[in-house]
Formats: C-alpha cells, structure tokens, sequence
C-alpha cells in the first residue's frame, strides 16, 4: 500500500523556521516528482513546491520563493521543506504529494496520484 507520511508541523513565531519530512513508502517514488501544496482555513489547496525525480529541478508558488526550499533524498524516498522566514499567511495544513507529471504542471493540476493525509502548521504573529 502507498503511504505518504508527513512530520514536522507546528506552532511557530512569525519569522521563525520549520522543516517538514514527507516519508514515501509502499513502492519506489523513483521516477515521480514530489511536492507540496497546502490548505488554509476556508480557501482551496494551493501548490507550494515540488522536485523532479531527479532533484535538479524545482518549482516554488510565488508566495514561498526565496522561504522555502524543497528537496529529497532518492535513497531514502523522502522529500523536505525548509521554511524560512514564516509568515502568518502560510497557516495551512501541508500536504506531501507524488505524481509522474513534471512540476512546472502542478500549480494548475487536479490530477494528483498520491497525497498524504497533511500536517498543521501554524504560525503566531
């Protein structure tokens, strides 16, 4: 069974760090590109970052660019976000997800093969 498994959520002071870990398991991830999207209270899922299979390709939403960092770590099938510099405004519940479909498609994409089940991240102001 695929399982995406995200950690590292939490409460946060603005402009304060925190990384999440999405941890892959149940098939090799090899050849999808990973990534993040996130849900605040009372708006729709948006896309945050995602990686290319290969690591060497990234795509970050406008909002995030020069905060959050994504990368993975093939051997271990798991994919990061580094986030720098929180704001009030990434409040969400972030969601890990994999699909075959390169990045760059994913902001406009409804088409997700595999999520996780999302970890709350709350920032103070």
């Amino acid at each position: 069974q695929v399982q995406l498994v995200e950690s590292g959520g939490g409460l946060v002071q603005a402009g304060g760090s925190l990384r999440l870990s999405c941890a892959a398991s149940g098939r090799t991830f090899s050849s999808y590109a990973m990534g993040w999207f996130r849900q605040a209270p009372g708006k729709e899922r948006e896309f945050v970052a995602a990686i290319s299979w290969s690591g060497s390709v990234t795509h970050y939403a406008d909002s995030v660019k020069g905060r959050f960092t994504i990368s993975r770590d093939k051997a271990k099938n798991t994919v990061y976000l580094q986030m720098n510099s929180l704001k009030p405004e990434d409040t969400a519940v972030y969601y890990c997800a994999a699909d075959r479909l390169g990045g760059s498609n994913w902001p406009d994409y409804s088409g997700i093969t595999f999520w996780g089940k999302g970890t709350l991240v709350t920032v103070s102001s």
